[in-house]
């Protein structure tokens, strides 16, 4: 255990005036800059007002917009005028407007102005001469959440589907969704999960895998599964999650379960479960978590295999864990450490330097706030980054759940994934701070610069074959980042790419018909060690798409990897100091 972790129980900085303001800020900001918000609109308010050319455009296009308006809105007030087509069609994602009581007149009239005017702002706040790339972004997005907050969809007095539930049933559904709210915020006040998740408990309903504990320090417990095959293959799995995350999305109901899934299909398989931190792990860093988390969990995993594993292990890292897991693949083959067998990624960045939406929220100015934030209290608050995910999809996580939950008084009943998704997790002070600024900041780990044990680390170094996963629909690391491991690495890539979105297209099991549902897909090809560069979009428009689940093609892969079927080896080895000390899923996943 490296220095940082020995001396991490140390007193908190003194507590100066920014820190203080930018704390009180945050309660009201959710987190979010004020500097960064007004900086953005300051620079994109000053070159419009200097860009007397895209003036007169906004002003042309107001007037055509509402000549289309108009045009539309004179045959509706005829009964007897057939129904034409929309002048303006939400996008393909937007569902707000997709009941048929939107398409009767006023309503109909209702929401195309409302989309009219947010095409017309998104014109706005987009290609003015001058505004920097980032605080173009930052004024369209927050642009966006203005104009959804009073989205017509979002009042019972402009919302026809409410209209027409309250007639139907009396009014029962706004009194419904009265109850609920005043439940919601009750229990928001007071701290507690969400109504439902207490269906969904760690050992009980979820993460109910067979396993026991192996190892535990100050930032793991190291979980081995128990076989259930009479033979398992030679190399053992070592998957590592994102240290925002409770392990168990690798593990959720036995219908959802990948650790289930592999272990049935005859794999060793080993699940780092990460502490969550409190404010005496304000100084863990990130090379505690690399040191401390997954080397440990190598070095566990290769002594308790030694009889049969022959030390080669299989890694599979998931989001961060993915990030972190490739960090320490580079750094294993930069000191010469041959014991991984393969590597793969699901849904993880190795270059930042185009994150998608998250990157909204990463420049100085923000991290500065952040850190004043986190300087109080030792750690960010995991609520605060659901907070901040929440808003990238706000019209749907937040606006269309108030209007189905509170207006319309049907709330959705919550399954394994949304109860996972609420158990949120801190982050320390520490190592929050370096891993924002070296990888999505600085974009280090991609350029070269990232340090570990001291040295650089390089990923053109890794020369064992990867698998790699991106997800169609990802806002936390968008597939066309994923795909740069590409431009990264030498070795043979195969990459996978599946519908859904960062969980969905992850947790996405083989359902009974073999997971042939034509609503799920993917699309896999292998680049062999030292091929030629093909660009995404060739890449997409190449590949053959298949349905179903991506599991099985994964597995194909694996299986194809790994030695000769042996007896399973025995769960932990005390006398190497991993003694099977508590039945799974541990103690950390219970940590509030």
């Amino acid at each position: 255990m490296n220095t940082s972790m020995n001396t991490r129980k140390t007193n908190a900085p003194p507590r100066s005036l920014d820190q203080a303001l930018h704390t009180r800020l945050a309660r009201f900001t959710q987190g979010l800059s004020p500097a960064a918000i007004v900086g953005a609109y300051m620079d994109w308010g000053v070159h419009l007002a200097m860009s007397p050319d895209k003036q007169l455009a906004l002003l042309t296009r107001a007037w055509r917009q509402a000549g289309r308006l108009a045009a539309q809105a004179a045959p509706s007030w005829r009964a007897e005028a057939p129904e034409g087509a929309p002048c303006i069609e939400p996008l393909p994602q937007d569902k707000r407007f997709s009941a048929r009581e939107w398409q009767q007149w006023p309503f109909n009239l209702i929401y195309q102005a409302f989309l009219l005017n947010q095409q017309w702002w998104h014109h706005a706040t987009t290609g003015v001469r001058g505004v920097t790339q980032h605080h173009e972004a930052l004024a369209t997005f927050y642009t966006r959440q203005l104009l959804d907050m009073v989205s017509p969809s979002n009042f019972a007095w402009s919302n026809p589907e409410v209209l027409a539930a309250t007639v139907k049933s009396g009014g029962a559904n706004l009194m419904q969704g009265a109850l609920q709210w005043a439940g919601d915020a009750m229990r928001q006040a007071a701290g507690d999960p969400a109504a439902g998740t207490e269906h969904f408990r760690p050992g009980r309903e979820v993460a109910i895998t067979p396993g026991k504990v192996v190892l535990r320090n100050e930032l793991i417990e190291l979980i081995q599964y128990a076989p259930q095959t009479k033979t398992v293959f030679a190399e053992p799995l070592l998957l590592v999650p994102s240290w925002i995350m409770k392990y168990y999305i690798l593990d959720l109901s036995p219908a959802n379960s990948l650790v289930k899934y592999l272990v049935e299909a005859g794999h060793t398989v080993f699940v780092v479960s990460w502490k969550n931190p409190d404010a005496a792990d304000r100084d863990i860093g990130m090379d505690d978590y690399l040191q401390s988390g997954v080397m440990a969990a190598l070095d566990a995993v290769t002594a308790i295999t030694a009889k049969t594993a022959k030390k080669k292990i299989h890694a599979l890292g998931y989001c961060l864990g993915g990030t972190l897991m490739a960090i320490a693949a580079a750094r294993m083959a930069r000191d010469d450490d041959p014991r991984l067998a393969s590597l793969t990624l699901l849904a993880s960045e190795l270059d930042f330097s185009e994150p998608g939406e998250l990157g909204l929220f990463i420049d100085e100015s923000q991290l500065a706030f952040l850190d004043d934030m986190m300087a109080e209290r030792g750690y960010l608050d995991g609520k605060q980054m659901a907070g901040a995910f929440a808003l990238l999809n706000s019209r749907d996580l937040v606006f269309s759940r108030s209007v189905r939950d509170y207006l319309l008084g049907r709330p959705q009943e919550v399954n394994d994934l949304g109860a996972w998704n609420a158990d949120a997790t801190r982050m320390p002070y520490r190592q929050h701070s370096e891993y924002l600024r070296g990888l999505y900041l600085d974009n280090d780990l991609a350029e070269g610069r990232f340090r570990s044990g001291g040295k650089p680390v390089a990923l053109s170094d890794i020369r064992v074959p990867m698998f790699v996963l991106g997800t169609q629909r990802d806002t936390v690391s968008p597939w066309r980042s994923v795909y740069k491991v590409h431009m990264l690495t030498d070795t043979e890539v195969s990459f996978c790419l599946t519908s859904g979105g960062h969980n969905v297209g992850v947790v996405n099991p083989p359902g009974a018909d073999g997971g042939s549902g034509p609503a799920r897909s993917w699309q896999l090809a292998t680049r062999d060690a030292d091929g030629k560069y093909v660009d995404p979009d060739s890449w997409l428009a190449a590949t053959p798409t298949h349905t179903g689940s991506w599991w099985p093609a994964w597995l194909d892969w694996l299986n194809g990897r790994s030695g000769r079927r042996v007896v399973p080896p025995a769960m932990g080895h005390a006398a190497a100091g991993y003694a099977a000390i508590d039945d799974a899923p541990g103690r950390y996943v219970s940590v509030a």
